[in-house]
């Protein structure tokens, strides 16, 4: 294993980042999420090639979807229609396949008065004949919490927490947690006024895309970025720190390699430790300190007059002695 203090990386033929003269960058290895397990750091066994597929697709399946929808608080008053209004939302599935989600909400009409329940029944357009999900939803009519949730029973389906406001769906492709709102709170869904009006639905997830550039951040994680928008965490780029730098060898081309002088060397995440960041599409300063090289460069230039003028000297004093025996 060769260190170095900088480097220029390229991508092969094969994908493997490479410096100008061969070498291979050396990383650890993300988990499929993202997260990089805990290596040992104090050898390299666990380092791999860093390798860049170019022609790599990835996508997101969708775990978490955000649903701020206002329903009409009149549709619930005895007397009106009961139609059921439905809104779809769209989300990718483990083969970056989009699906859709449709959910409905029926009012609860009641003989008099105004009853602010509603029926929510979610359905997968993988499967459309069959409900995965069906909740009872009841709204406050309080003067401070009108139109915000005040209770949601689970007929069939995932369960809903009240304290995060997330009821958890099985679609085909695996749970999903869909955020309605806490209880007494102005977020998720609302029953106000006579609009329905989707106001907030987000969710996580992208289609399959393909890598478009590759970075390395400060903390030496080497992220690929998708034309989807999305990032993807590849491997982590640790930074060695060595008790005695001056005792390693060096290989040329800026490589150097440890030895028993340098002593035993230690990975350490980049910004952690004794180590600092690392600073991608820069150039080193030069660690050239100006002042004590022109002051040894002084020297170096009195040592030569001094040395020439003994030279000198002693040359006069050789001629004046040929000169002598010549006379005599």
């Amino acid at each position: 294993m060769f260190l170095t203090t900088t480097g220029s990386f390229r991508t092969d033929a094969n994908g493997y980042l490479r410096t100008a003269s061969g070498q291979i960058l050396l990383g650890w290895p993300a988990n499929l999420d993202g997260s990089i397990p805990n290596y040992p750091r104090a050898t390299s066994e666990a380092l791999e090639p860093v390798r860049i597929n170019v022609n790599q697709f990835s996508g997101e399946p969708t775990t978490r979807i955000e649903l701020g929808i206002n329903l009409p608080a009149t549709e619930t008053e005895a007397g009106s229609l009961g139609d059921p209004l439905t809104q779809s939302i769209e989300y990718y599935d483990n083969l970056g396949r989009a699906e859709t989600l449709e959910f409905t909400f029926t009012p609860v009409l009641p003989a008099t008065g105004t009853s602010n329940q509603w029926s929510l029944e979610i359905a997968d357009s993988a499967d459309p004949a069959t409900i995965i999900g069906q909740y009872d939803l009841e709204f406050d009519d309080a003067r401070t919490l009108g139109g915000t949730l005040l209770n949601v029973g689970d007929v069939t389906g995932g369960p809903y927490d009240a304290a995060t406001g997330i009821l958890t769906i099985s679609a085909p492709s695996g749970p999903i947690d869909i955020n309605i709102g806490r209880p007494g709170l102005n977020e998720g869904l609302s029953q106000l006024s006579d609009i329905f009006a989707p106001f907030n639905i987000s969710r996580d997830g992208a289609p399959v895309g393909k890598v478009t550039s590759v970075e390395v951040d400060e903390t030496g994680l080497v992220n690929a970025f998708y034309d989807t928008g999305t990032t993807r965490t590849l491997y982590q780029v640790p930074l060695v720190d060595i008790p005695n730098p001056n005792g390693m060898a060096a290989a040329g081309s800026q490589l150097y390699m440890p030895t028993p002088e340098s002593g035993s060397f230690f990975l350490w995440d980049a910004g952690n430790g004794s180590t600092g960041d690392i600073l991608s599409f820069a150039l080193e300063e030069s660690a050239t300190d100006i002042a004590n090289e022109l002051t040894e460069l002084i020297r170096t230039q009195r040592a030569y007059s001094s040395n020439a003028k003994v030279i000198q000297t002693v040359d006069e004093m050789l001629q004046e002695a040929t000169i002598s025996s010549a006379d005599f």
